[in-house]
């Protein structure tokens, strides 16, 4: 049994509807013989990462751990410098192992109705992420390039808040498959 810890903010907890986390309940759907814990925390950012990593994901001896943050280090009104940003994820990464971590970007907003965020900056944030996975020798996913290439991007961003940010069934369907993906490479 491969145990996973999905670590990060409110990508990673929200239930949009579901009795669990939606990214928690659509991995187990897709992933035979894993245990999920979700260790999302709406708000966080990668300072707030550091301070619980400990308590919420090395605990558990995990496997493999996703780590998705980056939408709140980027926001205006919460902004984490880009420079700390990375120094906080080589930390994370160096508390768990490399070979087991898989670290996710930042997704891209819906500008229309998003006003914290912008795809400019968070593209940023993203390719911060690809870097710190190539030095560490971590896994990856670049889900802001991914998921700014479809065409209809926006409608996959849109949710039960509907804040640009805050995806639905859509968005945590195309993030499973790429993690799902990324599983099968590595297991």
């Amino acid at each position: 049994m491969v145990k996973i810890v999905c670590f990060g903010d409110s990508i990673t907890a929200r239930k949009e509807g579901f009795s669990n986390p939606m990214l928690t309940a659509k991995l187990e759907n897709q992933l035979d013989n894993v245990t999920i814990i979700n260790a999302g925390v709406s708000g966080n950012n990668t300072n707030d990462a550091l301070s619980r990593i400990e308590s919420d994901v090395m605990k558990h001896h995990p496997d493999l751990v996703t780590v998705l943050f980056g939408a709140n280090d980027a926001a205006f009104h919460k902004l984490i410098d880009l420079e700390i940003y990375k120094s906080n994820l080589y930390k994370i990464v160096a508390l768990l192992n490399p070979k087991s971590t898989i670290l996710i970007s930042p997704a891209p907003v819906d500008e229309k109705v998003q006003f914290a965020r912008t795809n400019e900056v968070l593209s940023h944030y993203a390719s911060t992420v690809k870097q710190v996975a190539e030095d560490t020798g971590s896994q990856s996913i670049d889900f802001f390039a991914e998921m700014i290439a479809l065409k209809d991007y926006p409608k996959k961003l849109k949710g039960i808040k509907n804040d640009g940010l805050h995806f639905g069934e859509e968005g945590y369907d195309f993030l499973v498959r790429l993690i799902v993906c990324k599983i099968n490479e590595i297991i």
